[in-house]
């Protein structure tokens, strides 16, 4: 059996995923998010929702998104307001929170520009389709 080589493409995509984790928690940590703020801030960005589909749709219990919600409407991130046709009750981001999601998004795209900028079209679709089934295959 071969020994694990520093040198292996396994081992330098473990050593670049953790690299990339740790940039992505940077801005997070400086603005006194936690990890897992992102998606939410994101997930409002698309358009306000209820907390019930929120949840559902981060894959978070209704009672662990309140406790998240409760820190971001004390940081003046999130709001509480009528969403949708029928006005149900809902959240949605504050100008601030737009503000703040907008620079974890832009940190993000720079952060893939400096993974995928040297690649032309078709070699990033290939990549991305590789990494895909590679995913696909771990989870089985």
């Amino acid at each position: 059996m071969a020994r694990p080589s520093s040198r292996s493409t396994l081992y330098r995509l473990i050593e670049a995923g953790q690299l990339a984790h740790q940039a992505l928690l940077q801005p997070l940590l400086e603005r006194g998010l936690e990890p897992g703020d992102d998606a939410i801030l994101f997930e409002l960005g698309r358009a306000g929702t209820t907390e019930v589909e929120l949840a559902a749709e981060l894959g978070l219990t209704e009672i662990s998104l309140t406790t998240r919600l409760s820190r971001l409407l004390d940081r003046g991130l999130v709001t509480r307001q009528a969403v949708g046709p029928e006005l149900a009750s809902g959240v949605a981001l504050t100008e601030r929170g737009t503000r703040i999601r907008n620079g974890l998004a832009e940190h993000w795209a720079q952060l893939e520009e400096a993974l995928m900028g040297e690649l032309k079209p078709k070699q990033r679709k290939k990549l991305g389709e590789r990494l895909k089934r590679f995913v696909d295959l771990l989870h089985l």
